[in-house]
């Protein structure tokens, strides 16, 4: 016998108890804004872990009849390997001696029923942006948080938000003793562009939308 859907509001609590790295309350937030964004479009997660987050924007995208893709190589960030304060040894592979969270996602995936809503993309952030070309309602940056990593995802991927459409950073952090700075750098700059305008924010979530452009333009 089938199970039934999950509802929205169990579909969220389910995420919260997904391992991750949003607090509740900013993924409250990304929920509001992907269910506003996604009946526009697609929308596209950069940076997945364990499908916290990409099941919230999955409940998102099952209200708004759309769907997400989210893209990841799985292996971990610098934070999460051996000897960094985000290490989790459960998420090592034994016989390669390296993080698969992607077991881990897809499991979650399925166990909320969001198979067919979220899509997932195993591979480098650079890689498949390379090759990218359809326009986003949404763009949701929380992949490696190094500058080259933070930069790659920004100039590959949000050239493709369509004009009006949201990007939404996380771990946006203005002082280096609350976090790691190259996320905070990345979005000053797209502020300064001109290209985008602050819409909302909470916590370190930051939410912009673009304000001039056609999707595929690049982005400054």
């Amino acid at each position: 016998m089938t199970a039934r859907p999950l509802t929205t509001d169990e579909l969220l609590e389910f995420a919260s108890a997904t391992a991750g790295f949003m607090p509740e309350d900013e993924g409250e937030l990304l929920f509001e804004v992907a269910a506003r964004a996604l009946p526009h479009g697609p929308g596209l997660e950069v940076g997945t872990w364990c499908g916290k987050s990409a099941i919230i924007l999955g409940a998102a995208a099952r209200v708004a009849g759309s769907v997400v893709f989210t893209v990841d190589h799985h292996r971990g960030s610098e934070e999460n390997q051996p000897g960094w304060e985000w290490h989790d040894p459960t998420l090592v592979d034994p016989e390669f001696d390296r993080i698969d969270t992607l077991p881990h996602f897809r499991k979650a995936i399925a166990r909320a029923g969001l198979e067919e809503e979220v899509i997932g993309v195993v591979g480098r952030a650079p890689t498949v942006a390379a090759h990218w070309r359809t326009p986003l309602s949404l763009l949701f940056i929380d992949g490696g948080h190094a500058d080259e990593h933070v930069i790659n995802d920004y100039e590959g991927f949000a050239r493709w938000v369509a004009a009006g459409a949201v990007l939404v950073f996380h771990d946006i952090f203005e002082h280096p003793e609350d976090g790691g700075q190259a996320p905070w750098r990345v979005y000053q700059r797209a502020l300064v562009s001109g290209d985008w305008e602050l819409v909302t924010h909470r916590g370190s979530m930051r939410v912009l939308r673009r304000i001039g452009g056609d999707a595929g333009d690049p982005v400054r």
